[in-house]
């Protein structure tokens, strides 16, 4: 049985979607892999990805999203470490193919993690004007995805 989807606070709803996108990346290198893509061409796709919208996305949550909770608090310290794994798997020259395997897999689940248990815990913590503030800083983009190949078709 599938867990219920959370409701999400409005100021958060903005990072779900953007952790929506997150897994679509998951989904196209899978996709890339079983059409038997050249790991370059994807890994192009999730250079681009990854500085244009996750470099981003980490920062927001790490200053201003986690710190809801305490520093010492094991969710945040999980996240963070999943943050710096994910940040060397994309920098990661050497084997394209297996920093792509480990980037698919590891981004799925870091994002599930996010949404199914570091979220709704913040949102069991959070002050109304943490939220407010949040809501105020934080202004969902129209997301603008990389097109020139899309290998994943």
């Amino acid at each position: 049985m599938q867990p219920k989807p959370q409701k999400r606070y409005k100021a958060l709803q903005p990072l779900s979607r953007e952790h929506h996108h997150g897994l679509l990346l998951s989904w196209k290198i899978r996709a890339g892999f079983s059409k038997n893509i050249d790991p370059k061409r994807m890994k192009l796709y999730a250079d681009w990805f990854f500085k244009t919208h996750l470099v981003t996305h980490f920062e927001m949550e790490e200053t201003h999203i986690f710190s809801i909770l305490s520093d010492d608090n094991i969710l945040v310290k999980q996240a963070l470490a999943d943050h710096r794994r994910l940040k060397r798997l994309f920098t990661e020259t050497e084997d394209d193919t297996k920093a792509l395997s480990k980037i698919e897999e590891e981004l799925d689940q870091h994002i599930r993690f996010e949404e199914r248990v570091l979220f709704p815990e913040i949102q069991k913590v959070a002050t109304e004007a943490q939220m407010r503030h949040i809501e105020k800083i934080h202004q969902p983009e129209t997301f603008v995805d990389k097109l020139d190949d899309e290998f994943w078709k």
